[in-house]
């Protein structure tokens, strides 16, 4: 897969509730400037399969065309990326709200929180 003409992209769990504010965030303050795929989206399942490992699902995942960089790992390179580039920003976000009650107790907001803090994971695409 070319992935020049898609990154900067962000990868994240679609049928989280928690995640998908966070990708809400992500898309406001970038303007609309990175592309945002969801782990259960057709593309998503094809970036998984083909740059990701067997961990893709347990965090969101940004990908800068040469690594991809996964939970903790993410957040240095995602910032810098929102900050540099200088994208069209037209790129649309879908709510698509999949998500039941279950995934908006404190429970699940914590273990989503905790798991951004304690995953971390570099991936680089070249040799995969």
């Amino acid at each position: 897969m070319d992935l020049s003409k898609i990154t900067p992209l962000v990868i994240y769990d679609n049928q989280c509730y928690l995640c998908t504010k966070f990708a809400k965030a992500v898309n406001f303050f970038a303007r609309g400037k990175l592309l945002l795929v969801g782990h259960y989206t057709e593309l998503g399942e094809r970036l998984r399969k083909e740059i990701l490992d067997s961990s893709a699902l347990e965090m969101f995942w940004f990908v800068d065309g040469k690594t991809a960089y996964g939970g903790r790992a993410a957040l240095i390179p995602l910032i810098c990326s929102i900050i540099r580039f200088r994208g069209i920003g037209n790129q649309k976000f879908e709510d698509n709200n999949a998500c039941n009650m279950e995934c908006k107790n404190a429970k699940a907001v914590f273990v989503r929180s905790a798991s951004l803090i304690t995953n971390s994971k570099k991936i680089p695409i070249n040799s995969v």
